[in-house]
């Protein structure tokens, strides 16, 4: 986690952010909702003033040493200035820059991060034009991916990364989206998910998030707080016959009474009870709706007999049930 706000140059501005978004990244990404440990103990490397400046060569050590071992996933968060030359491509500079092209290249980044045996390498940079990371060098229209890589910019490679409330825009994004705004109903947090998060959130600003990537499935960048039980999905094959299938409902699934019902409706049944409560659950999380009765409430569906089905998202976690993929 490196984090900038120092710059011994006039040419660039001090900053007011960057080291605090690196502390927040570090903070999200440490431990799970749950408190297991996640990432080992992420190593921050802050410029807050001139004692605690990040030169060049601090900078890419800390970089190659990050990418030296050969973990599940090695993950690089950067938040400074960056800048870019028609020639050079993209830099990020450290605390001693003096013009911008004497910063860490974009393109020496990637070539250590290539040459990594980690499993998966995570880039995830807020600086201007970071959006250059993985360019191929005769073509920047061009994206050099190697496998096993993902990368995440704040902005594309012509636009800056704004600021606001002393932190960066896309930073505040990501903690959200590592906070749980990115995660499924599981609480699974993948790259793929924050970027979906901070691209849509970021409509109305003039700069759009970059995300490029080259692996055969998702990782998980952390588990926030899950809005099911995994048992609970794992009963929809259960539950549901098939994904279309209608669950009929009757009183006897709910277990509250008004005490005015007719003689004729039946008690509840403990074992029905015990499944309405598991599909209340799941329509909490938008995996379950009612059908047919005359209030869109699953009480009401019980009460007048009525049912429930699953909805699109519903039917997606009852296929990945029936194939055992939970």
């Amino acid at each position: 986690m490196v984090g900038i706000d120092h710059y011994d140059n006039d040419e660039f501005d001090d900053l007011h952010g960057a080291v605090n978004d690196a502390v927040k990244v570090a903070g999200a990404l440490e431990r799970n909702a749950d408190g297991s440990v996640n990432f080992a103990t992420p190593r921050l490397l802050t410029g807050t003033d001139p004692r605690s400046a990040v030169t060049k060569r601090d900078f890419k050590d800390a970089v190659q040493e990050l990418f030296a071992d050969d973990p599940e996933i090695a993950l690089l968060y950067f938040s400074g200035h960056g800048y870019i030359e028609d020639a050079g491509g993209g830099y990020l500079c450290a605390s001693d820059c003096r013009d911008g092209d004497d910063g860490l290249p974009l393109t020496d980044v990637m070539k250590i991060a290539s040459a990594s045996k980690a499993q998966n390498k995570v880039i995830i940079l807020d600086s201007c034009f970071s959006g250059d990371a993985g360019a191929a060098p005769l073509d920047a229209s061009v994206a050099q991916v190697p496998n096993g890589m993902t990368i995440l910019t704040a902005s594309t490679a012509e636009q800056f990364s704004m600021e606001s409330g002393g932190g960066g825009i896309f930073t505040t994004l990501l903690v959200d989206a590592l906070n749980g705004a990115a995660a499924d109903v599981l609480g699974t947090v993948t790259p793929g998910s924050v970027y979906a998060h901070i691209d849509q959130s970021l409509g109305p600003w003039a700069q759009r998030p970059v995300f490029k990537t080259n692996i055969k499935k998702f990782i998980k960048l952390r588990t926030a707080e899950a809005l099911l039980d995994l048992r609970h999905l794992q009963q929809l094959p259960t539950l549901f016959g098939s994904a279309t299938e209608l669950f009929q409902l009757d009183p006897s699934y709910e277990p509250e009474r008004s005490g005015a019902e007719d003689a004729s409706v039946p008690p509840p049944n403990p074992t029905n009870t015990a499944r309405f409560w598991v599909l209340q659950r799941l329509e909490s999380a938008g995996l379950v709706r009612p059908v047919g009765a005359s209030k869109p409430h699953m009480w009401h569906a019980a009460m007048q007999s009525k049912g429930c089905e699953l909805t699109a998202q519903g039917q997606h976690y009852w296929r990945l049930a029936k194939k055992q993929l939970l």
